[in-house]
This record gives C-alpha cells, sequence and structure tokens, in this order.
C-alpha cells in the first residue's frame, strides 16, 4: 500500500477507535486524526516486527485493518494517560 493508503487507513481506524474509545480527548479533532494516522503506522510495524504477521499489500485486507485499529487504540490510551482524560470530574 502507498503512502496516501495508510493515511486514509488511518483516518478511518482512528474514527474507529474513537467510537470504541468514547469521550473528549485533550486534543480534540486534530489530536484524534494525528493519533489514528500514527496508530496504523505503529500497528502495522507491531503487527511485522513482533507478531510475525507483515502487514499485507491490500487496503481491504482484515488483518492489516485490526493492525491499524489497534495501533490507534494504543496510542489513543496512551495519549489519554500521558496528557488526561476528560471523562474525569
Amino acid at each position: 500500500m502507498g503512502i496516501i493508503a495508510w493515511i486514509i487507513l488511518g483516518l478511518l481506524a482512528g474514527a474507529i477507535a474513537k467510537f470504541l474509545l468514547p469521550g473528549r480527548d485533550p486534543g480534540g479533532l486534530l489530536g484524534t486524526t494525528v493519533i489514528g494516522i500514527l496508530g496504523a503506522f505503529v500497528g502495522g510495524w507491531i503487527s511485522s516486527r513482533w507478531l510475525d504477521h507483515p502487514v499485507s499489500k491490500h487496503f481491504f485486507d482484515g488483518a492489516t485493518w485490526v493492525a491499524a485499529i489497534g495501533g490507534s487504540l494504543v496510542l489513543l490510551i496512551a495519549y489519554r494517560l500521558v496528557f488526561g482524560n476528560s471523562r474525569r470530574s
């Protein structure tokens, strides 16, 4: 996949991660978008590096999507832990 496909995948994975972990984030829409894009790259890297499952060259491969969404979830949780979660009263 090309870089543009990874960015689109990251945007969609970030939206899915945000849906799975609702709430206001300290960075707002821009922060969540960046987390989604970076999460796609991180998820693909983790998948190919430690899980011995290289990401597919196809945009619609399920394992690629799971890796991207997982990476976005990991980064979103880490972001909330480091910069605070707006859900707290």
